[in-house]
């Protein structure tokens, strides 16, 4: 019936028929719990913003509110009298809003699982539920073509719009929340006060046909339509005139729109499978886009000279592509399931009997429990495979040299490869639950795996041995970062801590304290002295290793942080300091990235122009520029001198991966359509 998704991305919640809810593990692809107590079928579902805890509505006139972690119920809310269909949960993650076939709308203490006020007055049968960004007020569509405007402190009715069919979802509101914008079968839309006097500010006509869909740009200022009359137009909200159509022989009715938060750009996706990009104010440039695989992308590696990529897919094949010509090589078959993993060889001197040195190898890892080597210079071929594991492959790494590899299983062993035979040397055991993460020393010598057995382990590649067993965390490790002089390892887990580790020794040196969510990443600076961790408690904490310091927390992400990337240590420009591991950029659920100076423990800016979850970031060997990766589908580009947006590339779903090559100037990303983007950097 629903389904609703954490804000990590991690998790998922569905909501069924049989009068369930289901928790899922979307890294693993297991269910983790059912929630069980409603009496009739779930409708709707919605996860707080801290993904702690979910609010189901059902058939059995009540809500549940869910503790996500331990699988409790915390609350039900009584009160409606008939089924409860839609619901909101405030940007706080403190109320609820739920709508009723009893013609009533609650308002709910998520806290406290009490009833704050009903309001009523308002037939919403089958329609929408939205909370302004600030949380104050609630707006409902309803099949008697109005809308109403509530305060949520005082359970006041604020205002009714009528006079246009909205159609639940056809609406769009600003950023600011104090306009709305909404769609009808009459061929027009309309732009609404929803703060000061609750009236029609202005009809926007033009369109011929029923219009479809809207979209409003970041800035507040411009709306894109789409219509059956295959017309997407722009439209400035200010004047209430359209700006120009945009006619191409596009087919756009019913499909998605998405602009540019500068508005120079708009994306439309065709019902023939074609995407257009549409320069809004100059050129009407279309960007390429390749399409090939038929299933999501799960990974993207890169060769060393960055002149080709390796695509792994869910499709169960791999792609190679020629990152100049924007071609797909070859298609690599013979995986019998998906393909979870994909790393290419270093550039290294290899042996003069090895062809396996340079980056002409390819290792994958997939969910059929093996692993391949292919041959991806001229052939294409399939070299070896690698038969052993009897679960999934979770994780991989590659020695330095480009001759071993060792894979990580939810069998709970890691395997030891010889990329050159195709043979499997050893296999490593000890762990006792999935093994989540795998790193390498830089000598290629020893490896450090992580494990939901809550324990890292320490192997001496050349023997096999088990070195040692570091034991300390109290929940499940996350993952796991080597030092670049490969003595110590930096752990993260879902304790809420860091913790440093000798090698050498297998002594835990210390324990970083401080977050107070799950820690979910780690990057550790180019001179090993510093790390930097990411949380759900919204922060980012810069740490020093040698101490055991904290040394900053950095604050100003209002949602969970997902990923975080270092400058490298490389010789920045005169006018610029990025370089050298000083200075870092976080991506963000809250749509924004923002760079901080990890000397000072300051933020430098924030960038904006993102609608949607940033995913990934990564910063280009120079240390000036960083490419992020968004859930709404565009992968941009930034200055991270002046912090300066400096392209926008934008795709037909959303892009969860991004990688730059060594070059600096060519752009991978993967999104969840199984095609692959290239983007160029030349002359911007």
């Amino acid at each position: 019936m629903a389904v609703a998704v954490t804000p990590d991305g991690r998790r998922a919640i569905s909501a069924s028929s049989d009068r369930t809810l289901k928790v899922w593990n979307l890294e693993r692809g297991e269910e983790l719990r059912t929630l069980m107590g409603h009496t009739s079928l779930v409708r709707a579902v919605a996860v707080t913003p801290d993904g702690r805890r979910a609010v189901s509505a059902s058939d059995d006139r009540t809500l549940k509110v869910w503790d996500l972690e331990r699988g409790e119920e915390l609350h039900t809310l009584t009160g409606h009298t008939r089924g409860v269909y839609a619901m909101a949960v405030t940007p706080d993650g403190r109320r609820a809003v739920s709508a009723s076939d009893d013609e009533t709308l609650k308002v709910w203490d998520l806290e406290r699982g009490e009833e704050l006020r009903t309001l009523t007055g308002h037939w919403v049968g089958g329609e929408a539920v939205a909370v302004t960004p600030d949380g104050r007020w609630v707006v409902f569509t309803s099949d008697d073509e109005t809308l109403k405007v509530w305060d949520l402190e005082r359970g006041e009715e604020l205002r009714t719009l009528t006079g246009h069919w909205v159609g639940g979802e056809a609406v769009a509101m600003t950023p600011d929340g104090r306009q709305k914008v909404s769609i009808s079968d009459d061929h027009t839309l309309k732009v609404w006060d929803l703060r000061e006097r609750g009236e029609e500010l202005r009809t926007l006509t033009g369109h011929t046909d029923w219009v479809r869909a809207v979209a409003v740009t970041p800035d507040g200022r411009w709306a894109v339509s789409t219509s059956d009359d295959e017309t997407p137009k722009v439209w400035n909200l200010e004047r209430g005139e359209e700006l120009r159509t945009l006619t191409a022989g596009h087919w756009v009715g019913g499909e998605a729109v998405a602009v540019t938060p500068d508005g120079r750009r708009k994306v439309s996706v065709s019902d023939n499978r074609t995407l257009k990009v549409w320069d809004l104010r100059e050129r009407g440039e279309e960007l390429r886009t390749l399409t090939s695989h038929t299933g999501n992308i799960t990974a993207v590696a890169m060769t060393p000279d960055g002149r080709r990529a390796v695509s792994a897919s869910a499709d169960r094949t791999l792609k190679v592509w020629n990152l100049e010509r924007g071609e797909e090589l070859r298609t690599l078959m013979g995986h019998t399931s998906l393909v979870r993993a994909v790393a290419v060889t270093p550039n290294c001197e290899a042996s003069p009997k090895s062809s396996t040195g340079g980056g002409w190898r390819a290792v994958s890892a997939s969910w059929d429990k093996t692993l391949k080597v292919w041959d991806i210079r001229e052939r294409g071929e399939e070299l070896h495979t690698l038969t052993g594991h009897t679960d999934w492959v979770m994780a991989m790494a590659v020695t330095s040299d480009g001759r071993r590899a060792v894979s990580a299983s939810k069998d709970r062993t890691l395997k030891v490869w010889d990329l050159e035979q195709g043979e499997e040397l050893r296999t490593l055991t000890g762990h006792t639950d999935n093994i989540t993460a795998v790193a390498m020393t830089p000598d290629g010598r020893r490896a450090v795996s992580a494990s939901f057995d809550l324990t890292l382990k320490v192997w001496d590649l050349e023997r096999g041995e088990e070195l040692r067993t570091l034991t300390s965390h109290t929940d499940w490790v996350r993952a796991v970062a080597v030092t670049p002089d490969g003595r110590w390892a930096v752990s993260v887990s879902d304790d809420h801590t860091l913790k440093v580790w000798d090698l050498e020794r297998g002594e835990e040196l210390r324990t970083l304290t401080g977050h107070t969510g799950t820690v979910w990443a780690v990057a550790v600076t180019p001179d090993g002295r510093r790390a930097v961790s990411t949380s759900d408690d919204r922060t980012l904490k810069v740490w020093d290793l040698e101490r055991g310091e904290e040394l900053h927390t950095l604050t100003g992400h209002i949602k969970w942080v997902n990923a975080v990337a270092v400058t490298p240590n490389c010789e920045a420009s005169p006018e610029s300091n990025v370089g050298g591991g000083r200075r870092a950029v976080s991506a963000s659920s809250d749509q924004t990235l923002k760079v901080w100076d990890l000397e000072r423990g300051k933020e430098l800016r924030t960038l904006t122009g993102h609608t949607d979850w940033v995913m990934a970031v990564a910063v280009t060997p120079d240390g000036r520029r960083a490419v992020s990766a968004s859930q709404d589908a565009t992968l941009k580009v930034w200055d991270l001198n002046s912090g300066d947006l400096v392209t926008t590339f934008h795709g037909e779903e959303a892009l969860y991966a991004c990688a730059v090559a060594p070059d600096g100037y060519t752009i991978v990303a993967g999104g969840t359509s199984g095609r692959v983007h290239f983007l160029r950097l030349e002359g911007v």
